[in-house]
């Protein structure tokens, strides 16, 4: 997930807040101001853990820099999520277009926070042909956990083969989105053009995103895994979809944990590893995190105190004991458990152990999965036939194209998926 996506307090509360226009006006008016301490007073105990006092100024300098001054903002757009009530503004920085979406608890406390490139109306790319798929709503699992999905099937007879989508980190949406750009959609849209049915489905983070709160001991089985594996089974059972041909795709953090869903699904057809995160989480976090701030040559004292606070968040998860997984500890937004699971994990040596078919997918130019991750791959899964190698020169994490160094505000350009990443996908799937 790109830096500029900065979203607080993975975990909320719940709304009813008769005045949470108001207040979420007032929060942002402070904002502008710089008056947080006036914000910070009104966090919730787990909010505040996760975001201690000092931290939200570093935030809004940051947005600052990559978006510019703020200008005006819209009134906000209201609206329940669980027991939160969510208020959404739109507003206008020098430039970019960023929505502030703050979390209101029935106490009227902030629950969470974020700072989040404006949404615009989707374009369909050149490569989808709308008479040759149609859309339709699927639920993956279901009681409490039950997630709302979508289904795009090519037009046909069938038997089709059938992939399913698996976002990266953060609560995101089954578009993936980003700004303006919808990858998945991309992704959908151009396969079912191309005669392949695909499943895609809001995370479990961003529908219950409060009730996760409750999971002290969540890791990414619950968070990722655990849905991925529910989604492929739910793709078997459905018409016109050919249950032996039945795909994972992972993105990002999803990438990352292809060899966990193929391990745990022996029936699954072939895996495709998108930009697949090869080193760990928190040390993902502090090298971006350089790598941006450092974009333009120089680190201020401000820059410097970020770096920082990335190092002491690897110190952290290096010196969690496993005693501290039962903890509920939260460690930036996440429990400690989620930070032991994943230590020590390493995708490409996971990925060995996996017999299936595979498509390895990266961007030249990403920053966030580099191409050193990518030669970890290779390094581990080269000697296998079974396993395809792709990387494009002038695509970024998204795999949409761009030149030069990529950096976060590229995310704010409205582009599409490459054709090429397209194709390359189908004509492996089909082979």
């Amino acid at each position: 997930m790109p830096l500029l996506v900065i979203a607080l307090a993975l975990f909320v509360t719940n709304p009813q807040s008769t005045d949470t226009t108001a207040k979420a006006q007032a929060v942002v008016t402070a904002l502008q101001a710089k008056e947080f301490v006036s914000i910070e007073v009104q966090f919730t105990d787990r909010m505040r853990a996760a975001l201690p006092a000092g931290q939200l100024e570093r935030i809004w300098s940051a947005v600052a820099a990559q978006a510019g001054a703020l200008k005006k903002c819209d009134a906000p757009i209201v609206a329940a999520s669980g027991v939160m009530q969510v208020a959404r503004v739109p507003c206008d920085f020098e430039r970019a277009r960023v929505d502030v979406q703050i979390s209101f608890n029935p106490a009227g406390q902030i629950g969470g926070l974020a700072f989040r490139p404006a949404a615009a109306p989707y374009a369909l790319p050149s490569y989808a042909t709308p008479s040759a798929y149609g859309e339709s709503d699927v639920t993956i699992g279901k009681g409490e956990w039950a997630l709302p999905g979508t289904l795009t099937m090519p037009a046909g007879a069938g038997p089709f083969p059938a992939i399913v989508l698996v976002q990266g980190s953060g609560p995101n949406d089954r578009d993936e989105t980003i700004g303006p750009n919808k990858p998945f959609e991309d992704l959908a849209l151009g396969l079912a053009s191309r005669g392949i049915a695909v499943i895609r489905y809001d995370k479990r983070t961003k529908v219950y995103g409060a009730k996760m709160a409750s999971v002290g001991s969540m890791t990414v089985r619950e968070e990722v895994v655990d849905d991925a594996l529910l989604a492929l089974a739910l793709a078997r059972t459905l018409p016109r979809i050919d249950p032996a041909r039945t795909f994972v795709l992972g993105h990002s953090l999803g990438g990352m944990l292809v060899p966990r869903i193929a391990a745990a699904d022996p029936t699954l057809a072939g895996a495709i590893v998108m930009a697949g995160a090869a080193r760990s989480l928190d040390q993902a976090m502090l090298e971006q995190t350089k790598y941006v701030l450092g974009s333009d040559g120089t680190i201020t004292p401000d820059d410097q105190a970020r770096i920082d606070d990335a190092a002491k968040l690897v110190a952290t998860v290096a010196a969690l004991k496993p005693e501290d997984a039962a903890s509920g500890t939260l460690i930036s937004g996440a429990p400690a458990s989620y930070w032991l699971d994943l230590r020590g994990y390493d995708p490409p040596v996971a990925a060995k152990a996996v017999k299936v078919r595979m498509l390895i997918l990266q961007g030249e130019r990403d920053y966030q999965v580099t191409m050193e991750e990518f030669g970890r791959w290779k390094a581990a899964l080269s000697d296998r036939p079974d396993v395809t190698f792709h990387s494009y020169p002038v695509l970024n994490h998204l795999f949409l194209p761009g030149v030069g160094k990529s950096l976060p505000a590229e995310y704010n350009t409205a582009s599409h998926v490459a054709d090429e990443v397209i194709r390359d996908i189908a004509d492996w799937v089909k082979r």
